[in-house]
């Protein structure tokens, strides 16, 4: 008889991946083409900017290795519009895996490129960006052209990141893109978790729920304690008017309510995925160093 069989595990942490182009352009038509390649802890992001306006990408999970991360994540958007890497003038890599992009010209940190995507997306009042990525935390700090005056960061720990929040979907079996909405589905705020540190967080939410928490209520505990979290690393740069937020976790109306809450400032909101902010502002350097050679 055949084997039957394992019932498929669902993975609930599994976020969407996305691509997409602007169908209302021909990249043919461009005079300059660069690509920003942010290969990150969690995500990678290839961006394709023509002629300075941002014309295409591709959103994936990163694999096991940077340079295949990079190069199926370039593939996944030249491959739907036609492209080859020789039609692009300028590639810059970005993120924790710049330094293996196989295909890039340069490398430049993603400090850097969150700061400059963040001020083509939010426009030249951003002045504080959070970037909640997957395995790190970054307050930073730029001026009206998206140049970075100060920054700090949060990477000894997944507490406040991407990680963390995948630990806890798959923990309550519950999809990742559900997490921020169902954190409002509560009759009162519980207080925020008093641990975020992943490891502790996980034996934190299962006590909650055997003390009677809904998963709800879990949910909601733990983005405010990742809101809390962020927000004591923006407290310490201090936080100016036109406040922006990049990564994945931008895409988490849980904790982003939460942090404009205890900041009372609100995040410039933006029609562009904010997961491309560092590969955009990459793919921008490319455009800039093409311009003036």
């Amino acid at each position: 008889a055949a084997a039957t069989a394992a019932p498929e595990k669902k993975e609930f942490w599994r976020w969407q991946e996305n691509t997409w182009y602007d169908e209302t352009k021909n990249w043919k038509d461009a005079k300059i083409i660069t690509c920003g390649i942010d290969v990150g802890s969690v995500s990678s992001q290839a961006v394709l900017v023509c002629d300075g306006e941002l014309y295409g990408y591709n959103s994936m999970r990163t694999g096991s290795n940077s340079p295949d991360s990079a190069k199926n994540a370039l593939a996944g958007i030249m491959d739907k519009i036609g492209m080859k890497l020789e039609d692009i003038h300028h590639v810059i890599g970005t993120g924790y895996g710049r330094v293996n992009v196989p295909f890039a010209h340069k490398a430049i940190t993603e400090i850097a490129c969150h700061a400059r995507g963040a001020n083509y997306m939010g426009g030249n009042k951003v002045r504080t960006i959070l970037d909640m990525g997957g395995q790190d935390c970054k307050a930073i700090h730029c001026d009206e052209k998206g140049k970075v005056t100060n920054f700090l960061m949060n990477d000894k720990c997944a507490a406040g990141t991407g990680r963390g929040m995948e630990v806890i979907s798959d923990l309550m079996q519950i999809p990742i893109a559900e997490l921020g909405p169902r954190s409002f589905d509560v009759e009162t705020e519980p207080e925020a978790v008093s641990s975020i540190c992943v490891v502790f967080a996980k034996s934190e939410a299962l006590g909650l729920l055997k003390a009677g928490y809904t998963k709800n209520m879990v949910i909601a505990a733990y983005c405010q304690a990742m809101a809390e979290r962020v927000v004591s690393l923006l407290e310490r740069i201090g936080v100016e008017e036109g406040f922006f937020i990049t990564g994945g976790i931008a895409k988490n109306p849980g904790v982003v309510k939460h942090i404009e809450k205890l900041l009372g400032i609100k995040a410039v909101d933006t029609k562009i995925d904010s997961q491309i902010a560092g590969a955009l502002g990459a793919a921008l350097f490319g455009y800039t160093l093409v311009q003036k050679q």
